[in-house]
């Protein structure tokens, strides 16, 4: 799964590396404890720019009366997504772009849980992939919400839990974000484990657990030894 990540890197990296254009200032932040149901940037394309703008974590369907299940969406799993009605339209037509350079898991050790930190070798950004939609209150209030796809893990995943977010490869970024693809097999087959000959993992401090922690040494390695 994916429950919480990272995105360290300044405006400029971000903006540089997935070749975003806006008309209006970005409202960005590094984050080091991103949380479900907290506001996240993501990318999305116009029809001609990538662009970059806010969507809270947890799908909300359209046609739901409460708002908070997006809490129980935050996730939806590759396989099943042409299944599930909240799932099936958004990924026809709603298809976005998650920046991260890492994410945190829980690796199970005897009767405890150490937070672990997955990262690329290089260090460098990477795209989750996710589904989007707006959802309308009762009261006229506009939400646009999100959900990561998750798949099955690779080998250095595989320790720490049995499914991680669909990192998409830098060459299929901008078919994934291309409204007009509605192919559902060429789309699938994005939606596959990363190499993990290109990840790296490593324990990080039991802080990462308070979603209320947001701060740059939580990233830091932290030996297993000192935890328990």
């Amino acid at each position: 799964m994916c429950g919480r990540y990272t995105i360290t890197v300044t405006e400029e990296e971000l903006m540089l590396r997935f070749s975003i254009y806006g008309d209006r200032p970005v409202q960005y932040e590094p984050r080091y404890n991103l949380a479900p149901g907290q506001m996240l940037p993501a990318i999305i394309h116009d029809g001609q720019h990538n662009r970059l703008g806010p969507l809270r974590w947890g799908l909300i369907p359209k046609w739901v009366k409460d708002e908070k299940i997006g809490f129980q969406m935050i996730n939806a799993r590759a396989e099943s997504l042409l299944e599930k009605p909240a799932f099936r339209v958004p990924f026809f037509r709603k298809r976005c772009l998650i920046p991260a350079d890492g994410f945190y898991d829980w690796q199970r050790i005897g009767r405890d849980k150490q937070p672990m930190r997955i990262v690329m070798k290089s260090g460098g950004l990477f795209a989750m992939a996710g589904l989007y939609d707006t959802w309308v209150a009762a009261d006229g209030r506009k939400i646009s919400s999100c959900t990561i796809i998750t798949t099955s893990s690779n080998e250095v995943v595989a320790p720490i839990h049995d499914r991680m977010p669909v990192i998409v490869s830098r060459e299929n970024e901008q078919l994934w974000l291309n409204r007009d693809v509605q192919d559902a097999s060429l789309l699938q087959k994005v939606l596959v484990p990363f190499p993990a000959a290109d990840m790296h993992a490593y324990p990080v401090s039991q802080q990462v657990g308070h979603v209320s922690n947001d701060r740059p040494s939580l990233i830091e390695p932290c030996g297993m030894d000192t935890l328990f």
